[in-house]
């Protein structure tokens, strides 16, 4: 039996999809997480273990992805950012804290300007601070650098789960012990189809759109004109578990985050994506979360 409840939220064009991990206590705060940019709500899946009811949790499958795969277009940062105002409105709490993993964490911080009055504090995991784009890239150039081989599986199929099972567990974020159920969980949920051609649920004209409006002005600018305070947990090693993460001091001062109202804490031993789905990182996160949610 599955700890989470699905739920579905009116937004633009239909219905959002959404995981509520339920509170023990009613009345419980709300955090709402949103996951990265060809991921899903299940991302989130040791986080909302390690909360253990503490609060409630509701993560999102956005916009093109998993469960809201159907919803149309037009997609875009701006677009996860209102799609994520009309959750938390739904939901019926003031104040809500807001997290947010690599893509997810831009789209935290344009919800929070934009919607001022419905979050609290935000936490950003591995994300939320951009750079100028390079001129000389091509869109499609622009998105492959940011995301790499991500963008490679949308392309792809599989014969069954087990070859998708085994095409991320050769991903190098995911060697020696970061493997774990709650993973499992989380990239079998991106499958649709039928075998022997299983595919990405994520549909490639969103995770195009949305790749490149990760450089526009006001996605980038966001998280220096965010309304409260947030946390910003920087994974030491990046995507590929290279020892360059994402962030380091040197690019975070590049990038403005000194005098914001972001307080940038490095998080070692993880990398991109463990920062999330390992038990280290997904402890560091739900620390950070249950802080947000005193601080409302």
């Amino acid at each position: 039996m599955n700890p989470y409840e699905e739920i579905r939220v009116p937004v633009a064009g239909g219905e959002l999809a959404a995981l509520r991990w339920p509170a023990r206590e009613p009345g419980a705060p709300v955090v709402v997480a949103l996951h990265g940019i060809t991921a899903n709500a299940l991302s989130w899946g040791a986080v909302a273990r390690l909360l253990d009811g503490r609060v409630t949790l509701v993560a999102p499958d956005l916009r093109g992805r998993a469960g809201s795969s159907g919803l149309p277009g037009p997609y875009g940062i701006g677009v996860h950012a209102d799609d994520t105002a009309a959750l938390a409105a739904a939901l019926g709490q003031e104040r809500v804290v807001l997290a947010g993993h690599s893509m997810g964490a831009f789209v935290a911080a344009l919800a929070a300007v934009r919607h001022p009055g419905l979050f609290g504090p935000l936490v950003l995991v591995d994300g939320g601070f951009g750079f100028p784009a390079p001129t000389h890239l091509s869109a499609d150039e622009l998105i492959t650098a940011v995301i790499g081989p991500a963008m490679d599986r949308l392309s792809m199929t599989f014969t069954d789960r087990d070859a998708y099972r085994s095409f991320w567990q050769a991903h190098p974020a995911f060697g020696g012990d970061a493997w774990s159920p709650e993973v499992d969980a989380y990239i079998q949920r991106d499958l649709t189809g039928e075998e022997p051609r299983l595919r990405s649920g994520c549909r490639l004209e969103a995770v195009r759109t949305d790749g490149v409006g990760l450089f526009q002005e006001e996605v980038t600018g966001a998280v220096r004109e965010l309304p409260g305070p947030a946390t910003l947990l920087w994974a030491r090693r990046g995507l590929m578990n290279e020892e360059q993460g994402l962030y380091d001091d040197s690019r975070l001062a590049a990038a403005g985050q000194p005098g914001t109202k972001v307080r940038a804490v490095r998080v070692d031993d993880v990398n991109h994506y463990t920062v999330l789905t390992g038990e280290k990182g997904a402890g560091e996160v739900v620390r950070a979360m249950l802080a947000a949610v005193d601080e409302r």
